[in-house]
């Protein structure tokens, strides 16, 4: 396994806004705000988990993670809606003396009048939605999830071949936006030259991304900046792809071995997670394009179950075992066998 992702610097964020969560939220998962104050643009979420107040609405607050994002679902209103006013009133303003980041009340659940004005009076957003808790619980632990998910910074061009996402790395001008631009002039897609953002998301994916300032944006030497988008069209891009595969280039070198049977395969570890890594020697005159078009169907027939170097590994070893063909082959002098014993009359 390589470690030449080893000194490569995590990032993670510390916290998100609250405003910047109910912005993006808001249409995914039908978010309304029933509170009546903007929301404080100082108000952050700084745990990516959710909690359910059962037992802090019921007086215990001893372990009561009130960082989180609070979730309101049928049972907790229906427990407050069975409390006396004084009570309800008394329950709801030791819950909202605590600093919780926001409030979302799920099933389109109407509150207690009380409520809103307590949460106003302490800062907090209250919104609604009409998912069920659920549901809205799995794509909002998601969300959080994503953003605060670990993340690397790689010099690189994240490209789409065929589906696959091809991470090209290698020491700066050794060739890899020239080899983007001509995967894009085939017909794959671009994600991201020179700055990718690494993401990862769950316990084995790694999905990349261009930043916000570059986009899809390419710089090739010699001409300049160009705008693969406005030049390409729509067709010719993505802004996220998921890496499956690394392809480190390198100058050729004489001194080194390469593989030449793709049954050693190597891996890369970024984040924790191990991707297939292809060494690739390039110098003048290789077609690299068309290489690395073989390189993810390759690796989607190894996806689908098929490993021709694993194959043709078999075929040998059987060969060596029976040695039947061998010794036919040193009978009659030949040092090859023709795969066709007899071509007929097919000339074509």
């Amino acid at each position: 396994m390589s470690d030449r992702f080893k000194k490569i610097k995590e990032i993670k964020k510390e916290s998100i806004t609250v405003d910047f969560f109910y912005n993006e939220c808001k249409n995914r998962f039908k978010l309304t705000k029933i509170s009546s104050k903007d929301i404080n643009p100082k108000k952050v979420i700084i745990d990516k988990d959710l909690h359910r107040p059962g037992l802090a609405l019921a007086g215990y607050v001893d372990l009561f993670t009130y960082n989180r994002i609070q979730i309101f679902g049928n049972t907790e209103v229906k427990y407050l809606y069975q409390l006396n006013d004084k009570a309800r009133y008394e329950t709801l303003k030791k819950y909202l003396s605590f600093d919780v980041p926001c409030v979302i009340i799920t099933n389109n659940n109407d509150v207690p009048p009380e409520f809103i004005s307590l949460a106003d009076e302490r800062d907090i957003p209250v919104f609604r939605t009409p998912y069920q808790t659920t549901r809205f619980s799995y794509f909002v632990s998601d969300f959080l999830d994503d953003q605060f998910s670990l993340q690397v910074v790689l010099h690189s061009s994240f490209v789409d071949v065929y589906g696959v996402g091809l991470l090209f790395c290698g020491k700066s001008g050794i060739g890899k936006s020239e080899i983007a631009l001509d995967l894009i002039e085939r017909g794959h897609r671009l994600v991201a030259d020179d700055i990718v953002l690494i993401s990862k998301k769950a316990e084995s994916v790694l999905m990349g991304s261009g930043t916000s300032l570059v986009k899809h944006f390419m710089e090739v030497r010699g001409l300049g900046i160009i705008d693969v988008r406005k030049i390409f069209g729509i067709r010719a891009i993505r802004f996220q792809k998921r890496v499956e595969v690394i392809v480190e280039l390198e100058t050729w070198d004489n001194k080194k071995s390469y593989d030449r049977t793709g049954l050693n395969c190597d891996i890369s570890n970024i984040l924790g997670v191990e991707v297939e890594t292809i060494n690739l020697p390039i110098f003048p005159g290789k077609n690299i394009t068309v290489i690395s078009e073989v390189i993810a169907l390759n690796y989607l027939c190894k996806h689908y179950g098929y490993d021709a170097a694993m194959v043709f590994g078999e075929r040998l070893h059987d060969q060596i075992k029976t040695n039947k063909e061998f010794k036919e082959m040193k009978e009659k002098g030949d040092k090859y066998d023709r795969i066709v014993k007899y071509f007929e009359h097919d000339f074509e």
